[in-house]
């Protein structure tokens, strides 16, 4: 199983605060049958470089690295890079794919998208070097059209889902629908911390697997892993 989104890097983000709760996590999410973590720190380019971030991320990874114990989930660097207006031409953008895939994490805005952000979107997935997946999608469902959610699924654009949006009594039946229809591709924790935003994602994933089956869990593992596979 992979977590695609997690904050678990120590001290690099609104996450975990330092090492010792970073490997609680990851042990957390090893009990819930996570094999492999993609750690996503926030990245702002209003607030920072891009080679300061991947300086900083790698400090964070070797600080967790070295106090892991044996056996934990195999640990994945990439980043939640947060969408502006112009961000296809940002330099060093192809540097935050997650470990040595086309993949992009992005984070977008909490408002309805115009015409311009999304012909971007599809203008970056077009490129062939990065592949675009949109973070927790359903923090924005209701605030497009459907339009715009055939457009940009059109084009090839991955969508990623947070563990919450399955385990929620709200939103469980929308959330494996849009999966059962191929309209999430991934699942994250989207984890922080320990208290009020723990990993979840066994629980999301017995919910699925209840639902559509394991076999089905074992063919979204299967085309995850083979678009991290696939080289730059």
């Amino acid at each position: 199983m992979i977590d695609w989104h997690s904050h678990i890097l120590p001290g690099m983000d609104d996450g975990s605060h330092d090492t010792a709760e970073s490997v609680l996590l990851v042990n957390m999410q090893k009990s819930q049958g996570v094999e492999t973590v993609i750690a996503t720190p926030h990245f702002y380019a209003n607030d920072e470089t891009v080679d300061s971030f991947l300086d900083r991320r790698k400090n964070a990874y070797e600080l967790l690295k070295t106090e892991l114990p044996e056996g934990s989930p195999e640990i994945l660097l990439g980043a939640e890079v947060r969408y502006y207006q112009g961000i296809s031409r940002m330099d060093g953008l192809k540097a935050l794919r997650i470990d040595d895939s086309k993949l992009l994490l992005l984070e977008m805005p909490m408002s309805s998208w115009t015409e311009y952000m999304i012909r971007e979107l599809i203008e970056m997935s077009g490129r062939g070097s990065i592949k675009i997946v949109l973070a927790h999608i359903e923090r924005y469902l209701n605030l497009q059209t459907q339009n715009t959610w055939n457009r940009i699924l059109e084009c090839g654009i991955l969508m990623q889902a947070n563990a919450s949006f399955f385990t929620s009594l709200s939103s469980k039946r929308k959330a494996l629908t849009l999966l059962r229809e191929d309209n999430i591709h991934f699942i994250g924790s989207d984890c922080h911390n320990l208290t009020s935003r723990p990993p979840q994602i066994g629980k999301a994933f017995e919910i699925i697997k209840k639902k559509l089956g394991e076999d089905y869990i074992r063919q979204m593992n299967e085309y995850g892993y083979s678009l991290l596979d696939a080289k730059k």
